[in-house]
């Protein structure tokens, strides 16, 4: 993991840990990069923070960790204390849009814990891969596909992974004939149904409607977030998750359950409510561990995914049937993330995890920049 420096000495590999974002999960990405910091081990890694404020601004200076905290409600100011404005903020460095060149030329490797749009959906791939830098996670295809709920589910029915029944509405649709929509969802899935926006992660924007009435607000929550709104029936299930990790040749985590205290395991549930309970390994008859297990990896290697995922299941109550629901390519990495957990209690704790996944990081970025050696051509190809 270290590298021979000029004098022979070994140096430590430098990780750019990239967090906060424009994306309504920006505080969830503060929380789980402060895990990924704290997980580096500081013998192999040195650790350059990178944050991206609320609108879009790079900070690079100082400790962009602190500044953005102290602006973020999931984080508490100690008595006395005031948030910092934004001009504050950014009083010590010239805004950035994007990572400054020397900046960019000295890191090794980045680790980008951001959710949501503008993070893990290909946009901060795509960047990366043009300057040339190995990073952690999914590269640009896998990480557009899997943050589109809509396509996931579409690729994911290709390879016949069950999943729950579903509809696609766009949002000029329901806006333009609600009465026809709402029909349309009433004969296709029935009540309960889920209505979710199709770009957005951490149940952001999700809402359970229990019967026509609630419809239309549910419909309205989820169009504000997007133009395409994933439309789900409802079935009485335990919700299921299991960690994936690796490239070519991923593996998987035990199994764990979600007992949520609401509803069902919502934004408030994930990451404010501590009331929910996580049951790591669940108990689930080892046939139903091992379908996950194989389901987890197919859908992984479906989407072209690489190093991390966090896969989503439903199992219903009464068919005892096993359903696909979501795969997460940038899991919340938080200390009450399952990600994480589900991986420490198969025997890979937090500091190794980490570590595993700049590796891969690494070893994806080699393979994708092999090139020939020498290169062969058929001169007769030039000759008319």
């Amino acid at each position: 993991m270290t590298d021979m420096g000029a004098s022979g000495n070994r140096r430590k590999i430098r990780v750019a840990v990239l967090f906060g974002g424009e994306s309504e999960e920006h505080d969830v990405s503060l929380r789980s990069a402060q895990t990924v910091i704290n997980a580096l081990d500081g013998d192999l890694f040195e650790t350059v923070q990178i944050g991206i404020s609320r609108d879009g601004q790079w900070m690079t200076q100082g400790d962009p960790m602190a500044r953005l905290t102290s602006n973020s409600p999931f984080f508490k100011l100690a008595p006395g204390s005031e948030a910092l404005s934004a001009e504050i903020v950014m009083a010590d460095e010239q805004p950035q849009t994007w990572l400054p060149a020397d900046i960019a030329g000295s890191i090794d490797v980045v680790f980008p814990v951001l959710h949501g749009p503008k993070g893990e959906d290909g946009t901060v791939q795509g960047f990366l891969e043009l300057a040339g830098i190995p990073y952690v996670g999914s590269g640009v295809l896998g990480s557009a596909v899997a943050m589109d709920k809509a396509m996931t589910k579409t690729i994911l029915a290709g390879y016949d992974i069950r999943q729950v029944p579903w509809l696609l509405v766009a949002r000029r649709d329901w806006q333009n004939d609600p009465a026809g929509v709402a029909t349309k969802i009433a004969e296709e899935l029935g009540y309960p149904c889920f209505t979710k926006p199709a770009n957005m992660g951490s149940s952001v924007g999700v809402s359970k409607v229990g019967d026509p009435s609630s419809l239309a607000p549910a419909m309205d929550t989820a169009s504000r977030l997007d133009r395409r709104i994933v439309v789900e029936r409802g079935i009485d299930a335990r919700e299921l998750e299991i960690s994936v990790l690796g490239n070519d040749d991923p593996i998987a985590s035990c199994l764990g359950e979600v007992i949520p205290a609401n509803d069902f395991y919502d934004y408030e549930a994930k990451y404010i409510d501590d009331r929910s309970e996580l049951v790591i390994p669940a108990e689930v008859p080892a046939h139903v561990e091992s379908e996950a297990q194989r389901m987890a990896i197919e859908a992984f290697k479906a989407l072209d995914l690489a190093g991390l995922a966090r896969v989503d299941f439903l199992l219903d109550r009464n068919s005892g049937e096993l359903y696909l629901n979501e795969v997460n390519t940038l899991p919340g990495f938080t200390s009450i993330s399952m990600y994480p957990m589900l991986w420490d209690a198969s025997g890979l704790g937090n500091s190794e995890l980490v570590q595993r996944l700049i590796e891969l990081a690494i070893e994806r970025h080699a393979v994708r920049d092999a090139k020939p050696s020498t290169m062969a051509y058929n001169e007769r190809a030039y000759v008319d």
